[in-house]
């Protein structure tokens, strides 16, 4: 019945239609959470050629939303990555009130929403700050059963306003924006997938104590952070390695467009090639798609080759083509990008399709292929470009690791 439902409401926004014109300009998104701590966010919405065009600002990010369909008093806005909209409503207020919805491995997440027009605040502002917070901060979430989880976050901030990442072993929260008001901090994000908001507060110049992070419609941890620019992550439990005596690479999987490709045809043979470990799923493989689109424009003419390898929810094909697809799109990839028939949820999902090396920890990975076809060297994870100096260095070993390789 479900199903029936929303192939309805879909029919029914099947046509463009702007006889109630959107209000353009700033809006103040609020995503409700149950226990009353909103996931907020802000956009800007303006008409390019008669059509609404979004604009969602996270930090110096502004992500782009052109699938946006008016019809009467429904508004369907798509994000351009993951399964991810916003079904609203129009008020006679100019406000949209609706829901979210993200799909996933096992059930579709769903948060109530509420966008609110001529809107620019994301947090309110108060007192001045009592610190200055800019710099490298090491901090410790805390599991429901007290066991710590180490993470460091990099801040910066200007007069009130507050921008930076945190990053876990297991890749980076991207681009996060928010206030320091009086002895608090406030941080939130939302690019289609992550809907996070961090608070805490000042102890002093070097500390931050009662942190909490809300994600999504009910998830809470809380955390803690001292100040200390030496920090370093530990890495360990998310590297993965080659198995000794590694047989040859010998997949074939299918493309975006059903097309058969091999690690093994022609033009693949005498190349260095990059494996990407991916999903449409994942915001980290969105900021790791658009490096190597770019990367891979600048230097396929020296001998580069870049496959993509995604492991989806599920190991529906028609599903997986539709989100992978928006990468493509987007970013203008021109290099293969491969749908294992292996869901990301499978325990066995490394040994089924890349049984020359460890299990894979955490998407994005990385493998570089040799010329002579052999397994030079697998990365786990990835630091995206909202965390400076991280990424900096993830670009120059992907680089120093590729003219080596191609001097062989």
């Amino acid at each position: 019945m479900k199903k029936i439902c929303f192939l309805i409401f879909l029919l029914a926004l099947g046509a463009f239609g702007y006889s109630q014109a959107l209000q353009t300009g700033r809006w103040r998104v609020e995503m409700l959470r149950k226990e009353g701590h909103p996931i907020v966010f802000n956009f800007d919405l303006a008409y390019a050629k008669g059509k609404p065009v979004i604009h969602i600002l996270n930090a110096s990010e502004r992500m782009e939303v052109r699938t946006i369909r008016v019809k009467k008093d429904s508004v369907y806005i798509e994000m351009p990555f993951f399964e991810s909209a916003f079904y609203f409503r129009k008020e006679k207020n100019g406000r949209l009130t609706g829901e979210w919805r993200k799909g996933g491995a096992r059930a579709t997440t769903i948060m109530p929403a509420v966008a609110i027009p001529n809107n620019s605040v994301r947090f309110e502002k108060g007192a001045p700050p009592v610190a200055q917070l800019t710099g490298k901060w090491e901090m410790s979430f805390f599991q429901p059963n007290g066991s710590p989880s180490p993470a460091i976050a990099q801040l910066e901030q200007k007069g009130d306003l507050l921008t930076g990442s945190i990053l876990t072993p297991t890749g980076d929260y991207r681009f996060l924006e928010g206030i320091v008001r009086g002895d608090s901090m406030f941080l939130s994000t939302f690019d289609g997938s992550h809907a996070y908001v961090f608070t805490g507060r000042i102890k002093s110049e070097n500390e931050i104590e009662g942190g909490r992070f809300y994600s999504g419609p009910t998830f809470t941890e809380q955390f803690t952070a001292q100040r200390n620019e030496q920090a370093e992550l530990p890495l360990d439990d998310v590297k993965i390695y080659i198995k000794p005596d590694a047989p040859p690479l010998d997949f074939t999987y299918p493309d975006i467009d059903g097309n058969k490709v091999s690690i093994k045809d022609d033009r693949f043979k005498n190349k260095v090639v990059v494996l990407q470990i991916m999903g449409s799923w994942c915001p980290n493989c969105m900021d790791e798609t658009a490096f190597l689109s770019k990367y891979y424009e600048e230097n396929k003419h020296r001998g580069v080759e870049i496959i993509s390898l995604a492991y989806e929810y599920s190991t529906d094909i028609n599903r997986s083509r539709k989100t992978m697809r928006k990468f493509q799109e987007r970013f203008n990839v021109s290099y293969p990008m491969l749908i294992t028939d292996v869901a990301v949820t499978d325990t066995l999902r490394t040994e089924k399709t890349l049984p020359q090396i460890t299990p894979i920890k955490v998407f994005p990975s990385t493998i570089f292929v040799g010329k002579d076809g052999t397994i030079k060297k697998a990365h786990g994870g990835f630091f995206g470009p909202a965390t400076g100096d991280a990424y900096t260095k993830y670009v120059e070993e992907f680089e120093q690791t590729i003219n080596a390789l191609l001097e062989e």
